[in-house]
């Protein structure tokens, strides 16, 4: 039974949460098993993105961007300036933070003429990341979710408004997507209850940890293997005491590899003063962590910059990473996380000049305030 915050609004009937990550399981493998035979069959390679990408997103499987590598080096062999080999390239990129090479393709794309609103579509998601005129990236998200049957477009523009500090707009948003939704999938309405609890959780000037404790409960409820929901949840959880809840939400996903589980069960287990599991898993965080960051570096520096600023206790490394997160995404959130870092390591007259680089630079208009990654 799903729990719901006290809301008026109608749910749409889903199919149960680990029913459809079996179904996608076994879809994905069939649908590679497909691409292997015959890789130029159309709509294959589009279908093993969206599933690779599920796996990633709900599952905590790192591995399917790996896998979304050897997909793209498979097309490159069979097309590599097809418009569909560009866009999944591009796609693959977005998804792994690559934002230049992603803009790249989608440039040789358009001029092999892909279509213009897939063009359009993962170009904005490039554009919302890095923080480029938000403004206009905005007004097209806003084209984009006022079309008929486009519900899918008000996820990533309530992730902006977000961004843009609008959060009251971007809550009635997410609001708005779930009311609409109705397509039996859990993973699409899972996705904005989480979203939700980072927005109340995380994003507002007050946060209401409360409320989003109950809507990572209610993504949990439509998908109870949602790992990073589970993560968050136990944040609040730890915060709370509640000791023993966080470590049983968390226990059953430590075989998705996401290092956020090993670090969250070391803290679980430091506050049950179990200094050697607290170690062991701390471990298991760090070099899950070192990694990840061997593969994907620009994925998932921001990510590792928080572990070692925090239970990492590295703070050169956190410095060095936030570094390179700022480089790859302008943005002011990654301008705030290079400034702990720089204060972190005592670096004060770098973390000046960036002060000072960020506010001048927000301060001449731009609107920004806590960016996320839309997903393309």
């Amino acid at each position: 039974m799903i729990e719901w915050p006290d809301l008026s609004i109608e749910l749409a009937p889903v199919t149960d949460g680990p029913i459809a990550v079996i179904n996608l399981k076994s879809a994905r493998l069939q649908s590679w098993s497909r691409f292997w035979r015959t890789p130029e069959l159309p709509g294959i390679a589009e279908t093993i993105v969206e599933q690779e990408l599920l796996m990633a997103q709900f599952c905590g499987d790192a591995a399917a961007l790996d896998r979304l590598e050897t997909l793209v080096s498979q097309l490159d062999r069979v097309s590599p300036e097809g418009p569909e080999t560009l866009l999944i390239t591009a796609q693959v990129a977005c998804a792994t933070h690559r934002f230049a090479e992603a803009r790249t393709s989608l440039a040789r794309a358009a001029a092999r003429g892909a279509p213009p609103n897939v063009v359009e579509r993962i170009l904005l998601s490039v554009d919302q990341a890095t923080g480029l005129d938000l403004d206009r990236v905005l007004a097209a998200r806003r084209k984009r979710a006022a079309q008929p049957g486009r519900w899918e477009e008000l996820v990533p523009l309530g992730a902006l408004l977000a961004d843009l500090g609008e959060f009251d707009e971007a809550e009635r948003t997410y609001h708005q997507a779930l009311g609409e939704y109705c397509d039996a999938s859990p993973f699409a309405p899972a996705w904005v209850c989480f979203e939700l609890g980072v927005l109340l959780g995380e994003h507002i000037p007050t946060p209401r940890m409360g409320l989003a404790a109950q809507w990572y409960r209610t993504a949990l409820g439509y998908l109870p293997e949602y790992v990073k929901a589970r993560v968050h949840l136990a944040e609040i959880l730890l915060h709370d005491r509640k000791i023993a809840e966080a470590g049983n939400l968390l226990h059953p996903v430590t075989a998705s590899g996401d290092p956020e589980v090993y670090w969250r069960l070391a803290e679980v287990a430091a506050a049950a003063a179990n200094t050697a599991e607290a170690q062991t898993f701390m471990e298991a965080a760090c070099l899950g962590f070192e990694s990840l960051l061997a593969k994907h570096p620009l994925a998932f520096a921001d990510h590792a910059t928080e572990f070692y600023l925090a239970g990492g206790g590295d703070p050169a490394r956190a410095f060095e990473l936030a570094r390179l997160n700022l480089a790859n995404r302008p943005t002011l959130r990654a301008f705030a996380l290079v400034l702990r870092a720089a204060h972190a390591t005592g670096a004060y007259r770098i973390a000046d000049q960036l002060a000072a680089e960020a506010s001048q630079r927000w301060e001449n208009g731009d609107r920004q305030k806590e960016p996320t990654h839309a997903r393309p």
